[in-house]
């Protein structure tokens, strides 16, 4: 199944993003150039370049200003577990701005011991933001891990919890 991707700047920097005909595949976090986003994306599959993906480019770049944003896309799950895709799911409910320990996705899941599997099942994570691994900290309230550094896992929480919305 060919990979469908675009790329395009956000205000933390370059983004790509890649779809199947199931629904979103991967998201690469902000890079400082265009072509490092290109660089990280999936290299199995037939790649092709489409400037549509306006819906999620849009909403992409309203979160990267601070703002609540729609990310209720169909996902393409392929390649992972059971067991990965129940994380994943799990975590892709928790609320903007919201924290959640990877001990109590464990529980959600059925899985009330998993809390380390659960950390690594998120370190598979190809769509953060849409998926929002970054969300998940330590049971103590500690950060924990994040596949892309703890520096950009911090800015994100801190980005959520100043939610620029007026009410």
């Amino acid at each position: 199944m060919p990979l469908i991707y675009s790329y395009f700047e956000a205000s933390w920097g370059w983004m790509s993003v890649t779809a199947t005909e199931i629904g979103l595949y991967s998201l690469c976090l902000p890079k400082p150039t265009m072509q490092e986003s290109l660089n990280t994306l999936p290299s199995e599959g037939i790649l092709l370049k489409d400037n549509n993906f306006k819906e999620i480019k849009y909403s992409l770049v309203h979160y990267f200003i601070g703002e609540k944003a729609n990310f209720d896309y169909p996902l393409d799950l392929t390649g992972y577990t059971d067991f990965q895709r129940s994380v994943l799911e799990t975590t892709a409910k928790i609320p903007f701005g919201d924290l959640r320990s990877y001990g109590w996705i464990a529980e959600k899941i059925g899985k009330p011991r998993a809390s380390r599997a659960v950390g690594q099942a998120l370190g598979s994570n190809r769509l953060p933001i849409v998926i929002p691994c970054h969300r998940v900290v330590r049971s103590d309230g500690t950060l924990g891990g994040f596949s892309a550094g703890l520096g950009l896992k911090e800015k994100l929480i801190k980005l959520e919890r100043t939610d620029k919305r007026s009410s």
